[in-house]
């Protein structure tokens, strides 16, 4: 099969997507499939560039906005869909993270154009890239999610409806960019400044003490659910993608019931976006009953191009359950939105 890997991008996620789109396409080459790697920003990935990109990884913090800006120009190349390698490729796989890679404009892009790509239709992913209509659809759908306002909004009128901490974050992003955990006062407008750098919609969030947990989404199959423990008082950025900065438990302990009620919890927060494919739905189980609901799951946010690096979560998802990495990605090209 002719399969087109889409990575990189002009995202502040563009590290993540390069390590997560490489490993897909050693993957895919591995079960005798015809890969091209492309980046939608800068063209075709050569042999070379993949092996110089493969030994750079991810980095412990994100890409600054002027690099992206040198790099890649901030854009899509034009006319992407008539590109060889992607209107004459069987599938594209769709490994880019954040920005119009996730948001539903490539995708609606590759609809237009009648190509067979993985991963959810457009307007499923703008409604997940949406971090306050997803929250909006989870509780439509009887799904948990934390208690939030938009930006703008005062101090006052935050600790009033939502008290301190709270989560500040850009409302379309990923990989914790721009997120900051405000714990007093004079640390809430710096947060909602920084958030703004990335996005001209900003969240703030209640703020769950707990476990963190996930559960990915293959098809119509929940996988085990995983808990996360990292270094640092949140999985950041950092925690995410340097080895050795987080402690991921493929399976999460927790009771029998508990696995059913996260499951059911996740495959309801991907049906109520409409969601396809692969997706990763990311929980916080409350540890305290000081409002927050001790014991409760409360649903953060959907995931539709989730990571695929070493150090990600739905490839220990898949391995937990017996599936290796070459076998996801198998099966996720034969989810393709068609």
């Amino acid at each position: 099969m002719k399969i087109t890997v889409l990575m990189g991008g002009a995202s502040a996620e563009r590290n993540v997507s390069l390590a997560s789109g490489l490993r897909i396409a050693a993957a895919l080459r591995s079960r005798g499939h015809e890969v091209t790697a492309f980046d939608p920003s800068r063209g075709v990935i050569d042999a070379v560039a993949e092996k110089e990109l493969s030994e750079r990884g991810v980095g412990v913090e994100p890409p600054s906005l002027e690099s992206l800006a040198r790099t890649t120009g901030g854009s899509f190349l034009p006319a992407l869909e008539t590109y060889p390698e992607v209107a004459g490729a069987d599938v594209v796989f769709l490994a880019l993270h954040g920005g119009q890679g996730e948001d539903g404009t490539l995708q609606a892009l590759l609809d237009m154009a009648h190509v067979t790509y993985t991963g959810s239709g457009h307007l499923a992913s703008a409604l997940a890239m949406d971090k306050d209509l997803s929250k909006k659809l989870f509780r439509a759908a009887g799904v948990e999610t934390a208690d939030w306002l938009m930006a703008p909004a005062s101090i006052d009128e935050v600790e009033k409806k939502l008290g301190l901490p709270v989560v500040v974050k850009p409302s379309k992003q990923g990989s914790t960019v721009g997120l900051t955990v405000v714990k007093e006062r004079d640390q809430f407008e710096t947060a909602v400044a920084e958030a703004w750098q990335f996005d001209d919609e900003v969240m703030i969030e209640r703020f769950i003490p707990g476990r963190e947990l996930t559960v990915g989404i293959l098809g119509d199959l929940a996988l085990p659910a995983g808990e996360i423990k990292p270094k640092h008082e949140i999985y950041d950025y950092e925690c995410k993608y340097t080895a050795g900065m987080a402690e991921e438990e493929f399976p999460a302990k927790l009771t029998p019931a508990q696995t059913i009620r996260i499951q059911q919890q996740a495959l309801a927060a991907f049906r109520a976006l409409k969601l396809g494919g692969c997706a990763r739905i990311d929980f916080r189980l409350a540890s305290s009953d000081d409002g927050g609901g001790e014991g409760k799951f409360y649903c953060l946010e959907a995931n539709t191009l989730p990571g695929m690096t070493a150090l990600s979560l739905i490839p220990q998802g898949a391995a937990a359950m017996g599936m290796s990495f070459a076998d996801l990605c198998e099966r996720i090209v034969n989810l393709a939105h068609r």
